[in-house]
């Protein structure tokens, strides 16, 4: 039998519950994914979709995933400062890509 090792738990070895693989925890409680991992509060981690995974899968560019991620992260952590943090970046992002200047 053929097992592809990102389809199933590196510990028990049962497939994953999930078709996302790399996201996917097994029905043992373990998991591979550095998902599953936050280093300083759980602000990423307590949301539906983590803002990494959701920039990865759809390619956004720096700016716009720097804005993403401040902007869900802003009730968790850094509140109006983070907003901020997000109208920088897309501040930057007109400049960058639109030649439009503040």
């Amino acid at each position: 039998m053929n097992i592809d090792p990102s389809k199933h738990c590196i510990k028990c070895d049962r497939p994953f519950n999930s078709e996302y693989a790399a996201i996917s925890v097994c029905d043992c409680g373990d998991s591979e994914s550095p998902l599953d991992k936050q280093v300083g509060g759980t602000h990423y981690k307590d949301l539906a979709i983590q803002p990494v995974e959701f920039c990865q899968k759809n390619r956004f560019g720096y700016c716009e995933s720097a804005a993403i991620k401040y902007i869900s992260r802003h009730k968790g952590k850094g509140q109006a400062e983070d907003i901020r943090k997000a109208i920088h970046y897309l501040e930057l992002l007109l400049e960058i890509e639109y030649k439009e200047a503040k």
